[in-house]
């Protein structure tokens, strides 16, 4: 590791506190005790597919297996991509094969193992076009590589790929889970905090590890770990304005409702997806009424964005639907 990724590991709470062992990951135990099964036996490990919620040590897990199989050289002979930045079948072509044609280099470690590693992330925003050139490439390499493939939602990645590979299904980390860890960077770090700031960081994050250390950092930041430090935090990433967006655009507040919107797709990096999830989550958490609609608008809207509808068109139309429900409401 060059001198610059150690300095911005260091700095990074998310990348220090990273497990490098499989057994030093959070919850998961039936999953850490598969891999280090299937670890026991490296020339016939098979490929792998890690799905389940963000931040939930899915990617955590995949550096630790190529760790543990390739030793102390593994970045040489491992391949880490995230699918959601090249998602065409260009980078399948191009980056993947390249890398999954050349044989693995031999070092003098007498159990150095005789293939490479490619961990392909957020493979479910992959195209179908390249899922299916990466099926071909899959079964060209199983002599030289394997395949560290991770995705969200398991139902976008094609069934060809799931049959070729193991499937692991991560869980949500309880509160429980997240609170203990966060205490224990707190002390490490020698930050005070507050019980209740760690319950909000939980609360804000849905059970996302990463998202909820990076919180943690934040507000830190701010000289101590307190409920009024870590709201503040939370307001800046931006994800605690989808509610407010909701409200607006129920109430037949269009106008405020998309210039919000905008506010948090173009100002603060927010996904369109990430968008839709969040709307999902304070939908349930503000007991609007007629869920039963807001979640049939939240699925076509969803599936528009995965057919590759405009983002900017169909959420103004999403939040023109949530108007009219809003109205819709007031008349029962």
């Amino acid at each position: 590791m060059s001198t610059t990724s150690k300095n911005l590991s260091n700095l990074m709470w998310v990348e220090k506190y990273r497990p490098i062992k499989l057994e030093h990951i959070i919850n998961q135990r039936d999953i850490v005790n598969g891999l280090n099964n299937l670890i026991k036996n490296p020339y016939e490990i098979p490929h792998l597919l890690l799905s389940g919620p963000a931040g939930v040590g899915k990617t955590t897990a995949a550096l630790c297996i190529a760790r543990e199989l390739l030793g102390e050289e593994w970045q040489r002979d491992t391949l880490e991509l995230n699918a959601s930045d090249e998602r065409g079948i260009k980078m399948v072509r191009e980056r993947v094969k390249e890398f999954a044609a050349v044989m693995k280099l031999a070092t003098r470690d007498k159990n150095d193992k005789p293939f490479r590693i490619i961990i392909l992330d957020e493979a479910d925003e992959m195209t179908s076009e390249a899922q299916t050139a990466l099926r071909r490439i899959i079964e060209d390499s199983s002599k030289t590589t394997r395949f560290i493939i991770i995705c969200n939602y398991i139902s976008q990645i094609i069934e060809p790929i799931q049959s070729r590979c193991v499937i692991f299904r991560f869980t949500r980390l309880s509160e429980q889970d997240i609170v203990d860890y966060l205490k224990r960077i707190c002390e490490k770090e020698r930050v005070e905090y507050e019980e209740k700031a760690l319950l909000q960081i939980y609360d804000s994050t849905s059970g996302d590890l990463r998202h909820s250390i990076n919180m943690l950092q934040a507000a830190s930041g701010m000289g101590f770990v307190s409920l009024s430090n870590v709201i503040a935090s939370r307001g800046l990433s931006g994800k605690a304005k989808v509610g407010e967006v909701i409200r607006l655009a129920i109430a037949g507040k269009f106008n405020d409702a998309r210039v919000k919107l905008l506010e948090l797709t173009q100002v603060y990096g927010m996904s369109e997806s990430d968008f839709l999830k969040y709307a999902n989550l304070e939908a349930y958490n503000m007991k609007l009424e007629h869920l039963d609609e807001f979640a049939s608008l939240m699925a076509e809207y969803d599936y528009r964005l995965t057919t590759g509808g405009h983002p900017e068109i169909q959420l103004a139309a999403l939040l023109a639907q949530l108007g009219k429900l809003g109205r819709e409401s007031k008349h029962y």
